[in-house]
């Protein structure tokens, strides 16, 4: 890869250590408004989940009344003095009977809309979160190469996993409890008031003060939210970039600075994260607190009411209940609000990747290339990964059909950075790519993709079988073409030493990095595709296995037009042409005999690299 080709996931131009300002909070209406519209297809289930919690937050308003009636009805058997005497009063047990069944039937009714309400939220967040990590996924298909060049992939895994997961858990949790609380709230307001207006002024001033606070708490903490995922993402980043290169950051000794960068970001977290969990948890102390405040003023207040004759001692026990359903809301509302504010800071991370740049849609163009000969033609070929910084300047080049072309040069010549723009992963500034005669721009990316296979310096292997890596995406191949593909890269009498021989799955251990190279290479036959290009395809082999190899590259590269890019500048010495790159233009080119001759910097490039192994 060239050294001015963006390395993709590189975190090192914004370094994640860096001092950063808590962000502002994010746009918590618009984001809101996001999540509603993307939320879309699941409203009616969603609707069905509220309207259950609708109907049992109703029904737990109702039942303090009728326990009213019914401590009401109890209190007729207490002792009572008339004119001197006491008198036992009558307690009717069919009307205390029958207003126990019917409490039994609202709590019953009521637990079951609540069970029915959370099987729905629990069924709808998971599609909602499934469906948002299948639209990431798909999204990553959709960005072009230049989105990954300044994005941490870890980042990227962490909006697809902790931020998903974060808005579906938040989302069960929160809005039907919102609902009922709610619903709750004005219900058991008014019920108050039609009870006793002095006894609902009272509860109400004692739990007034609570909502100052609620407010107060939520207006401070929701910069912390925003900035605890973020700095979420920032830590998955940095640890999925280092572990990656773990054996490097031994070899360097550089552990004592991975360790002071990571405890940087780790600590910047931490005090996000403690804030944000500080405010969070101060909600229900605060909410317990009003809540017995209130219990005590009803008492003090009612048993003063009752002692003058203004209400019953029901309307008291009702009122405990009342106190109980009415600052539970406030409660519930301090903690949905807690819980919103963390479902507006993972989604607002979540549709800032969904409202990424995507490739342009390619669907309307209908030119197509079923297979091609093999023609190359690079005019006047212009590129740079920035504006200011341009890497192919104005080159040109043709290829004919069935020619094996190296592409030679120093580090940072634009070498890989040309191959990319032949496959499409970027798109020339000016100029253009001709395959066939036809502009590579004017059919689907796709379709330029099929024409060729790759072999790259860095293998890529998923887990899964051999047989499974070889075969890939390519349908209808059998157990023999896998086979013959293997034995021409000298790779099946090591798979057959394994165990389960190509039904073996792959992991870390036990098969070397040349070995994955092989299988790489055989899936590249595998493919059989019109065009190859191969990126230091042997550079991961020793001497022995490079001879096998190249021999099986020869064999691959017949009636293939073959772009290789190569520093061991033996392998390539029987290409058609050797395009010498510098600066992202051709200095020399011609066959390798040929510029020997000519005895300019291919000459002295090969001579370097002889004089070098005399040396060693």
């Amino acid at each position: 890869m060239s050294k001015d080709e963006p390395r993709k996931g590189d975190t090192s131009r914004e370094d994640p250590s860096a001092d950063v300002v808590i962000e502002k909070p994010n746009d918590f209406k618009n984001t809101s408004m996001k999540l509603i519209r993307y939320c879309g297809p699941f409203i009616p289930m969603i609707a069905v989940a509220l309207s259950m919690a609708f109907g049992a937050a109703i029904l737990d308003v109702i039942c303090p009344e009728w326990m009213k009636i019914l401590t009401d009805e109890i209190a007729k058997g207490l002792p009572m003095e008339i004119d001197g005497t006491i008198v036992l009063g009558a307690i009717s047990m069919d009307v205390i009977l029958s207003i126990a069944i019917l409490l039994a039937v609202f709590y019953t009714v009521s637990a079951i809309m609540t069970f029915v309400q959370n099987r729905i939220m629990a069924t709808v967040t998971q599609k909602i979160s499934k469906k948002m990590r299948a639209d990431i996924s798909q999204k990553i298909n959709r960005l072009p190469f230049s989105y990954f060049n300044k994005a941490s992939y870890g980042d990227i895994l962490s909006r697809m996993t902790n931020d998903v997961d974060t808005i579906g858990t938040t989302m069960n949790q929160s809005i039907a409890i919102l609902m009922s609380a709610v619903i709750t709230f004005v219900g058991s307001l008014i019920m108050m008031f039609i009870t006793s207006w002095m006894m609902a002024v009272t509860a109400i001033s004692a739990s007034l003060f609570g909502f100052g606070f609620m407010f107060l708490i939520i207006r401070s903490s929701q910069k912390y939210f925003v900035a605890q995922q973020n700095e979420l993402g920032n830590i998955n980043g940095y640890v999925e970039e280092v572990y990656t290169g773990h054996d490097i950051v031994k070899i360097f000794n550089a552990g004592k600075e991975f360790k002071e960068k990571f405890e940087k970001i780790n600590a910047r977290l931490y005090e996000s994260g403690w804030k944000s969990q500080f405010f969070s948890g101060l909600m229900m102390p605060l909410m317990s607190f009003v809540g017995n405040f209130g219990y005590l003023a009803v008492c003090v207040v009612g048993a003063a009411l009752k002692m003058n004759g203004t209400i019953s001692f029901g309307v008291i026990v009702a009122f405990i209940v009342y106190v109980r359903l009415f600052t539970w809301p406030l409660s519930q509302f301090a903690q949905a609000a807690t819980s919103l504010q963390m479902i507006s800071a993972a989604s607002g991370r979540v549709f800032e990747f969904l409202e990424e740049k995507e490739l342009k849609d390619e669907s309307q163009k209908l030119k197509r290339i079923d297979r091609a000969k093999g023609d190359v033609e690079f005019r006047n070929v212009r590129f740079g990964y920035t504006p200011e910084k341009v890497i192919i300047r104005d080159f040109s080049a043709k290829v004919k059909t069935g020619q094996k072309v190296a592409i030679v040069g120093p580090t940072g010549a634009g070498k890989t950075t040309l191959v990319n723009l032949l496959m499409r992963f970027y798109e020339v500034d000016c100029g253009e790519i001709l395959l066939d005669g036809i502009s590579i721009k004017e059919v689907p990316r796709e379709n330029v993709h099929e024409q060729f296979c790759m072999v790259l310096q860095d293998t890529w292997l998923f887990k899964g079988t051999i047989k499974e890596n070889i075969i890939y995406s390519k349908e209808g191949v059998s157990d023999e073409d896998v086979t013959e593909a293997c034995k021409t890269v000298g790779l099946h009498h090591f798979i057959m030493t394994l165990p389960n021989k190509y039904d073996t799955v792959l992991d870390d251990t036990g098969i070397s990095d040349g070995q994955m190279q092989l299988i790489t290479i055989a899936r590249a036959i595998i493919k059989d595709s019109p065009l190859l290009i191969l990126d230091e395809a042997t550079s991961s082999v020793d001497t022995r296995t490079e001879c096998i190899v190249q021999k099986a590259m020869d064999n691959l590269t017949k009636g293939r037009t073959s772009f290789v890019i190569a520093h061991r500048l033996s392998t390539i010495k029987d290409a058609d042409i050797i395009m010498v790159i510098n600066e992202g233009s051709i200095m020399e080119s011609g066959t390798h005999s040929e510029l020997l001759l000519h005895d300019g910097f291919y000459a002295e490039l090969y001579k370097s690299q002889f004089e070098l192994v005399d040396n060693v």
